[in-house]
């Protein structure tokens, strides 16, 4: 595993290097100007923290089913994940409207429900971590909770009025504008695999230790 995570990061760190040549030539948007260009870094992962967060509530369910700890360790590593890539979202997203819509932030339907999701997803992680015995259990079902979330996060320009535009505006943006924003989804999307592998080889030698602690214990 380890040795797939470095052609990963390599690759990553080549997309994220040449990536601000895409962006710099990408043209500006017509009311926001050069500050829309915070989009190629917000957008990407805002929809890596959707994607993880589904795929950490399905991975979660499949543990609760088969209570494999393969399936754990791939749960609690997307979990650290969403809340990371979410952070990011977080983070660039107010930067973006501070100049393009004049605030920091508002309490509009996506804003609410991405932090309201991502604050799922920390919780998850507390549990983790002070829960004791069984928490691996209750987090499952807390990110079974979590997934179901992140369809109104993405639907919720669609049914609320909110200062976001609709998810219509990115399968209809023009050739530079996406060429720019997919190149730089690609760069986020092999970081996540790369440090879901790192984070999954983490847990299952954490796993070995405490056997082989229980082991010399006995």
């Amino acid at each position: 595993m380890r040795k797939a995570v470095i052609p990963l990061l390599g690759l990553a760190g080549l997309i994220f290097m040449t990536a601000p040549i895409l962006i710099a030539r990408a043209r500006y948007e017509s009311t926001m100007g050069l500050v829309q260009k915070i989009f190629y870094f917000h957008m990407p992962p805002a929809m890596l923290m959707l994607l993880s967060a589904i795929f950490c509530g399905i991975v979660s369910g499949i543990f609760l089913v088969r209570k494999r700890p393969f399936y754990d360790w791939m749960a609690f590593a997307a979990a650290e994940l969403t809340v990371l890539y979410g952070a990011m979202a977080m983070v660039t997203g107010p930067l973006w409207a501070r100049k393009a819509w004049g605030v920091w932030w508002v309490w509009d339907a996506r804003l609410t429900m991405s932090l309201l999701m991502w604050m799922v997803f920390v919780s998850y992680l507390l549990l983790r971590r002070y829960g004791g015995p069984g928490s691996e259990t209750l987090a499952a079902g807390l990110a079974l909770f979590g997934m179901a979330t992140a369809p109104f996060v993405y639907l919720s320009v669609n049914i609320w009025r909110t200062i976001h535009p609709l998810t219509s505006v990115v399968p209809t943006l023009p050739v530079d504008f996406a060429l720019a924003l997919w190149y730089s989804f690609a760069g986020f999307l092999l970081l996540y695999v790369a440090l879901m592998m790192l984070r999954m080889d983490i847990e299952r030698q954490r796993s070995m230790l405490d056997q082989l602690y229980l082991e010399s214990e006995e």
